[in-house]
Order: structure tokens, then sequence, then C-alpha cells
């Protein structure tokens, strides 16, 4: 591409950021002020040895796949990992703690691009599920680095983007030496957009290879003693407007009298937010931070990171969040591992592939509203028989899917990355 692309490219880029900054100042001010500056490619605490192999992880979910990764490369590898999102870096640092630098991808800007990779020199560039910036792509090309996608998904809103851009795909893709992507609509996909199908493998998913998350004894004990009893419903990663619906549901399966919610939002910016709807709805709840506590509770609010995943295991029924409201879904994977019987609702297209394995094992239930999961809630909560018979077929389907991770490797190590 000639230079006038490149500098009309970023001069829309920096239009677009500056468009946007009000708007994420206002809403998330609090978040995005504190990492401006590692955003624009500055350092950030201390920065690994020079020539790490750097993973690009987006999110909370990236980050787990990269930790399944990481833990599969050998420790004497150096790591540098990068999220777009605090959350994301927050869980990073949590799960990278002592064995990689940490920092955030640098805005698609040449300067913040460059000052990145002079500060890093990273040796090659491993991109979880896809995460394609331009820049950082064309730097990376420049420098020869090996670049290869794990766990790669081409999801339905982005083929149709992809596809309006297709003329311009070619030089974005043509330094990623492999592509290992979830599932064959995915490859399928990736050739329709002119990628060489010599350059794409199946190597499955990821998410299914995820470690046990840690446990929280002390915070188990307090949840268990707050329910005293009660089987425990887990509401999690819950988005705007759910929490009302995950509330009527909970009171029509039986209330406070019958189980002990947990409610988790997804963004810690709403815990406040959903604090008080609790609390205008006349729920007995409690903050996690606020625990150990006393009385009888109806609802426990998690306003907490990193802890969701591991209290999966306490759930007697959970809810995927994300899902009554179209938003794509959450994964599925940190309650089947634990035989949970779920229920969601009826947007999961970011785990397409995933959500069609659920479905065609019945490893799930699938609910339209709040009264579709109060009544399996309830039903779950009055037939044992039938929810563990659920929660089984959830395990087992996440035990035969196991395998992505070693196919993940003889991948990388045919593209050169490790």
């Amino acid at each position: 591409m000639s230079s006038v692309f490149w500098a009309f490219y970023q001069l829309a880029a920096g239009i677009a950021l500056l468009a946007a900054g009000p708007f994420l100042l206002a809403r998330r001010g609090g978040h995005y002020l504190p990492t401006l500056s590692g955003r624009l490619g500055r350092a950030q605490g201390k920065a690994p040895a020079k020539g790490a192999l750097w993973i690009h992880a987006v999110s909370v979910g990236e980050v787990g796949v990269a930790a399944a990764l990481a833990r599969a490369l050998p420790p004497e590898v150096p790591l540098l990992v990068t999220t777009v999102t605090p959350t994301g870096q927050e869980q990073a640092r949590k799960a990278f703690a002592g064995r990689a630098g940490v920092a955030y991808l640098p805005f698609d800007l040449g300067f913040a691009v460059r000052r990145f990779f002079r500060r890093h020199e990273p040796r090659a560039l491993i991109l979880v599920e896809g995460d394609y910036w331009p820049l950082v792509l064309r730097e990376a090309r420049h420098r020869g680095l090996p670049i290869a996608v794990v766990n790669g998904r081409v999801g339905d809103r982005s083929f149709r983007r992809m596809r309006r851009l297709r003329p311009l795909l070619g030089p974005l893709f043509a330094g990623i030496g492999r592509f290992g992507v979830q599932s064959g609509l995915d490859r399928d996909r990736l050739v329709a957009l002119r990628v060489d199908p010599g350059r794409v493998a199946v190597t499955g998913n990821l998410k299914y290879e995820s470690p046990e998350p840690a446990r929280k004894p002390d915070l188990e004990a307090a949840l268990t003693a707050l329910a005293a009893g009660r089987p425990i419903l887990l509401a999690g990663s819950t988005m705007p407007r759910e929490e009302e619906m995950v509330l009527d549901a909970f009171r029509a399966a039986g209330g406070g009298e019958k189980a002990l919610l947990v409610l988790a939002p997804r963004h810690p910016e709403r815990w406040n937010e959903v604090d008080a709807l609790l609390h205008s709805r006349g729920e007995d709840a409690v903050r996690r931070t606020g625990l150990p506590a006393s009385g009888h509770p109806s609802v426990v609010l998690l306003d907490s990171l990193g802890e969701l995943a591991g209290l999966y295991r306490l759930a007697a029924a959970a809810f995927i969040g994300g899902t009554l409201v179209p938003t794509g879904g959450h994964n599925p994977l940190e309650a089947a591992r634990f035989g949970v019987p779920l229920a969601v609702g009826p947007s999961m297209h970011n785990f397409r592939e995933m959500a069609e394995a659920f479905d065609r094992a019945g490893a799930w239930r699938r609910v339209t509203d709040a009264a579709g999961l109060g009544a399996v809630w309830r039903e779950w909560l009055e037939d044992s028989e039938a929810s563990r018979a659920t929660g089984e077929r959830a395990l087992r389907l996440v035990e035969e899917n196991r395998g992505a991770l070693e196919r993940t490797m003889a991948m990388l190590k045919e593209a050169g990355v490790a």
C-alpha cells in the first residue's frame, strides 16, 4: 500500500480517537485516563527482556486462552502480553504475575506503534482469536516478525465488514504466516476473504483447554454460610437490562426462600448501578466486598474481578449472561467444566460453534425471557435428577473437545513462532 494510504489511515484513526475520546472519558474515564500513557506506547512498569514472544489478547476471555498457551511454552521463553481493555489488563497481571511483562496494545498510530516496538523489540507475535490492527501488523512485518493467529474466529459481523474491505485485506494478512482457527466455518470464511488455504488450519477451541480456576476458600466458606443450606444460583457476566430479567426469574423460581442468587455483572463500572437496582427492587442484598456478612440475604453482588470462574463450582444452576440481550453471549465453559446445569438465552453468536455443540448435546437449556429462565431454575431446584443430567452432558462435552492445545502448538512450530 502507498504512503498516501497509510497517511490517510492514520489521519482517520486519529480523528476517530479524538471523536470517541469525550464519550469514553465521560463513560469510563476512571478506566481510560490511567491507561493513556501505555496506549501511547510509553513504558509501563518493568518490561520483559527484549526479544520476548508477544501474545496479544484483547480482553478477559482471550487472556484465559493466552494463559493456557503460555503453560505449554518452555518456562525460559520470555513473554510479553498485551490487552485492549482495562479488565483484560487486570486479569493478565494476575494470570501472568512473574511469568510475563504485561502492557496495553498501543493505539494504531504510527508514533505510538513504533515507540512500543522500540521499547519491547519482540521476536514474534501471536494474535489470540484475531485482533487485526493495520499499523501494528505492518510494523511487525517490516521488522520480520513471524506472526500467527491462535484460536481464530470470524464472527458474522466481522465477516460482513471484512467482505466489504476484501481488496484491502491482502496486505493486512500478508505477514501472518499461519491461522489456527476454531472451526471449519472460520476456515471457510478466511478462504472466502482470499487467505491462502495452506495458511489456515482448524486447530479447535483453546477455551476448552483452560485449567481449573484456583479455589478461594474464604469466599467459598462465606457464601456457603450465607446460603445456610439453600442451593446457590449464579448469573454470570450479565449485561445491561439483563439484571432485571434475572431478578424476575429468581423470584419466579422461589426467590430467597428457595435459593441464594450470586449476581455477577460483566463490567466493573456497573457494580454500583446494579447494587442500586437490587435495593430498589427490595432485595436483601450484600456485596462480595462486604463479606463475610451475617443474616439471610437473597442476593450476593459479585463486585470483584477474577473470582467468577471459580465460584461456578458452588452453583446448583447457572445462567450465562449476555444471552438474553443481543450482545453475543459469553463463555459457557467456565461453568460447564464443573458439571453445572446451564441456562442461556438466544444470543450466542460470539460462540456460534460452541453453542451449536451445546445445542446438539443437550448440554444446556435455551430460554427466551425471564419467565423461561425462572421456569428452568424452578424445575432444576425441584428435580435434582434433571439438573444433574444436564450438567453431566455439559461436562462430557468439555472433556470430549480437549486436544486443541496440542494442535495449536504444532501449528506454531510450523510457523516458526514457538
